[in-house]
């Protein structure tokens, strides 16, 4: 993608993204100084360890090791690879993706896209046109789901047939191996068969599934059997494009809307979603045949400040949206819950009663703590200190998941008035929560830290702090007695900026691969504390360094040969090995200081 995404537009980006700006907006940051020390969002931590340098675009956690530029925090972040940490950020940015001439995307990701859309465009032909589909159009229409409605959203009709889209691809000259890949078709149990493959998706009604940036990704079929052991719904699998965790249904109709109004209507369903956006709820999302995850929660964080939950008014809706509630909390989000009429969903309130009714029901949202001390308070008597007890309990354990001192103390004052205690009460019980939940995140050890050789490291640090001693280097150390690769690459990339006049964090960004490991490598070496001081100037350091490098090499060397002369038939070549060591011996003796290791190293870097 690096290579694919012009030039200009990478350094567009990374010139309009401030790292702060973009951090700040997932995490809420201290705004002093160049250098912004904050709680790291990868590991859980009691004491800031993550710090962000506004000078240099980096970020970098001396707790967990993480770092890196904005790009490679997007994709920490987010669970994103870097394309789309590209996309995302060109987004926040205003910048229209351009790829250079002739490396327009070609991988097997952008065939599986091209599939997927050719496929959801076969199924919205076969809805519209095909008598088979009589079936599916007359199930939309008892929905009340127009054909306006079905070509806005695209939605189709798989044939319950077996070999539908086995047979189109065939024509296509697409492999079934793809297919596979896309989740379109499933391998059948039986082995050896003349027909190894059927189509997954076979007499439904087909709804396309798009991802942020509006491409099909996966599809939801609804079932038109009677049959109660058939599925009702059955989704794609996961693939390459599709992940349920990373999905919400209608975020790329939704997310520019929800931008403006900062707040996200969640509901259940995919028809619920449709019918909000067709009756002008243009914020409504939905998860894709899972439950809520974190990965949701972020993704809403990144367009909303709250959302408002519309759930099923039956038990298992209510239970859903308590647990949503708490999730979306979590992420710093704040949360009402929708009640609506009982039996009613989106879809049917709309329908009976028109968009009003339902605009009723989103003004008249509750937050989510009030929604939850009205199920509790519907089933314990508080006027009994086991009542009371109880469900203060419940809710101080929900206020306790809010990261966010200023939400969890309305919610105090919330909770307080509805259950007739002073919030003091209520706050002296919450804080050993919030303690012992501290004291579980500190106790949980951070990843650990990839280790590099030392010395390479130390030299890496200063040629960061100082990269015009390169030239030093380039003159008394051959590059091959680095052995750390990325200690190498970063090296490389120092002698390179000086010699092309290229600023260092630039190259840096141009010489990465799609995983930014250079540029977490950088972030550790430049956010490492200064080793000068007491231990002298940058150059004194890198000379000594220079000098301890090639101690090891010559300290090396004299080990081979004595071991070669213990070994050697002939005299003269023992006596040969011999001499050759004692001389090693004496240049080592002169590699204690520069002044008289100097024309050392000058004899042995021009061998």
């Amino acid at each position: 993608m690096a290579g694919m995404v012009s030039k200009s537009v990478l350094d567009d980006i990374r010139f309009r993204c401030d790292i702060v700006d973009v951090i700040d907006a997932y995490i809420t940051l201290p705004r002093k100084g160049t250098v912004i020390k904050a709680l790291c969002p990868f590991h859980k931590e009691k004491s800031p360890s993550f710090t962000i340098n506004r000078q240099r675009q980096i970020f970098h956690c001396f707790g967990c090791g993480v770092g890196g530029d904005v790009f490679k925090f997007v994709m920490l972040y987010e669970h994103a690879d870097f394309p789309t940490a590209i996309k995302i950020l060109a987004e926040k940015a205003g910048i229209p993706l351009e790829y250079e001439k002739g490396s327009e995307p070609s991988s097997d990701k952008q065939l599986l896209l091209t599939i997927h859309e050719e496929v959801a465009e076969l199924y919205h032909k076969e809805l519209l046109n095909s008598p088979e589909a009589l079936v599916a159009r007359e199930y939309l229409k008892k929905r009340q789901l127009t054909r306006e409605i079905a070509e806005d959203f695209m939605i189709g009709y798989a044939p319950d047939r077996w070999d539908f889209i086995l047979q189109w691809a065939q024509k296509k000259n697409y492999p079934v191996a793809k297919l596979d890949l896309a989740g379109l078709v499933v391998k059948r149990a039986e082995e050896g068969g003349p027909h190894p493959y059927y189509d997954r998706f076979r007499g439904r009604v087909m709804f396309p599934i798009r991802n942020e940036q509006g491409r099909i990704v996966g599809f939801s079929g609804r079932t038109l059997q009677q049959d109660p052991k058939a599925a009702k719904y059955v989704n794609s699998p996961e693939t390459p494009l599709f992940r349920k965790s990373h999905i919400l249904y209608a975020l790329d109709r939704a997310r520019r809307e929800i931008v403006e109004t900062r707040e996200a209507i969640i509901c259940e369903g995919q028809i619920d979603v449709i019918r909000c956006h067709q009756a002008g709820f243009k914020t409504a999302v939905a998860a894709q045949g899972t439950a809520f995850t974190e990965d949701h929660a972020r993704m809403i964080r990144r367009y909303a400040d709250g959302v408002v939950l519309v759930f099923d008014s039956d038990n298992a809706g209510r239970n859903a949206a308590l647990k949503a509630s708490v999730l979306f909390m979590q992420s710093g989000l704040a949360v009402r819950v929708a009640s609506l009429p009982q039996g009613e969903d989106p879809d049917s309130l709309i329908l009976k009663q028109g968009a009003p009714a339902f605009a009723e029901a989103l003004a008249k949202a509750v937050p989510a703590i009030d929604f939850q001390l009205n199920l509790l308070l519907g089933q314990e008597n508080i006027r009994t200190e086991m009542g009371m007890m109880k469900v203060s309990r419940e809710i101080l354990t929900t206020i306790s998941q809010s990261p966010n001192a200023v939400q969890r103390d309305v919610l105090i004052q919330t909770a307080a008035r509805r259950l007739g205690v002073a919030a003091a009460a209520l706050q002296a019980e919450l804080r050993p929560m919030l303690k012992n939940s501290i004291q579980r995140e500190a106790s949980a050890p951070p990843p650990a830290l990839t280790i590099h050789p030392p010395l390479e490291m130390m030299l890496a640090e200063h040629l960061g702090a100082c990269p015009e001693l390169i030239a030093l280097v380039e003159l008394y150390l051959p590059l091959t007695l680095i052995t750390d690769p990325l200690c190498l690459r970063f090296i490389e990339v120092v002698r390179d900026s000086i010699r092309e006049g290229v600023e260092l964090m630039h190259l840096l960004g141009e010489r990465d691969d799609e995983n930014r490991t250079l540029a977490g490598f950088a972030a550790q070496v430049l956010s490492a504390p200064s080793k000068t001081g007491l231990d002298g100037s940058h150059r004194e350091v890198v000379e000594s360094l220079i000098l301890k490098f090639w101690r090891t090499e010559l300290q090396r060397r004299r080990t081979l040969l004595e071991q070669d002369s213990e070994s050697a038939t002939d005299e003269q070549s023992r006596d040969d090995k011999m001499a050759l060591a004692s001389q090693l011996t004496t240049d080592l003796k002169r590699l204690q200081r520069w002044d008289t290791g100097e024309s050392v190293l000058l004899h042995y870097q021009g061998e």
